[in-house]
């Protein structure tokens, strides 16, 4: 392997921890409304749980692309398609693919058998708190929308969990927007990952819009992986 090869699969590593993660408390009384931070993390908890109830079928195209560069550049794409059912749970196919084989390899596919394995074990990586606590540090405004700003920590370090700030729709208490990152560094040689995360509310739904995680390498070298979720095709007891 050459070195080129051998940072992207330090990248891939970073990406496959990152990529499977779109869910305690204190006293702080909220900006809006005189919610705790308590209060709105109860309140998501609660709303997610009837969401994930009701939500009975999806089906949407993904499409993930992954760029490095280094001392060279990398870079591949890959189109996905998701069928989600409430009886059979999810279901993750490769449509298309082109650039890059290692990235392909490394990266891409990894990160969706990632996702297959970790839809079997949600609880630990949920943004509940058994994983997480809570500080509510200010309110602010998305497309119109108002949302609560909190600092989320988890209780332990790992690196499929994350530090950051998360936007909460004061409204349905849904997960808007996320910057944050790995709690704990997958290896020493990824000097930064900062991930950014949008929601969408589609048919009544909020559901993930994109996910981009931008990764440093302390040797040189950078690299962006981007998921778009594509559009949704919705079944539920809502319609």
């Amino acid at each position: 392997m050459n070195l080129l090869h051998g940072k992207s699969l330090l990248v891939a590593m970073a990406f496959v921890s990152l990529a499977t993660g779109a869910r305690p408390e204190n006293g702080n009384v909220g900006m809006s409304g005189g919610l705790s931070a308590a209060q709105i993390v109860e309140q998501m908890q609660s709303r997610d749980q009837t969401r994930t109830e009701e939500l009975k079928h999806y089906r949407t195209l993904r499409q993930y692309e992954v760029e490095y560069r280094g001392l060279g550049t990398l870079a591949a794409k890959m189109t996905v398609e998701v069928n989600y059912d409430i009886a059979s749970g999810k279901n993750l196919e490769i449509v298309s693919q082109s650039g890059s084989k290692f990235l392909i390899e490394k990266v891409l596919k990894r990160a969706v058998e990632s996702e297959k394995e970790a839809f079997h074990d949600k609880a630990s990586m949920a943004l509940t708190t058994a994983n997480y606590k809570f500080q509510l540090v200010g309110n602010d405004t998305l497309g119109g929308r108002p949302a609560y700003v909190l600092h989320v920590e988890p209780w332990s370090p790992s690196k499929f969990l994350y530090r950051g700030k998360a936007w909460v729709d004061a409204a349905d208490f849904a997960v808007a927007k996320m910057e944050t990152q790995p709690a704990k560094s997958p290896s020493f040689w990824i000097s930064q990952t900062l991930i950014h995360y949008t929601g969408v509310k589609t048919d009544g739904f909020w559901m993930p819009q994109q996910m981009r995680s931008e990764t440093s390498v302390r040797v040189g070298g950078a690299a962006v992986l981007t998921i778009n979720y594509g559009n949704y095709e919705i079944a539920s007891d809502l319609q």
